[in-house]
């Protein structure tokens, strides 16, 4: 999974420690998109200490549900 550069500027931007309520008000505030939003909501509640941890833990939840899947075509 690849962040969108506009969520990984937020990201090193962003001042640590921050819970994921502090990540999505911040957000909101910066006008985040509707997907990084839902991103960062999706994370779990704790407190994160830097942007890397974050990262981290987008990317195991990529790697953890895998590629999503593709829709096959109709047929003719």
């Amino acid at each position: 999974m690849s962040l969108t550069p506009t969520l990984d500027r937020f990201l090193a931007g962003m001042e640590y420690p921050a819970t994921r309520d502090d990540l999505l008000r911040e957000a909101a505030r910066e006008g985040l998109g509707p997907d990084d939003r839902a991103l960062l909501a999706d994370l779990p509640e704790q407190s994160y200490s830097a942007a890397w941890h974050i990262r981290y833990r987008l990317a195991r939840r990529s790697f953890v549900e895998g590629p999503s899947p593709t829709t096959a075509p109709a047929a003719a």
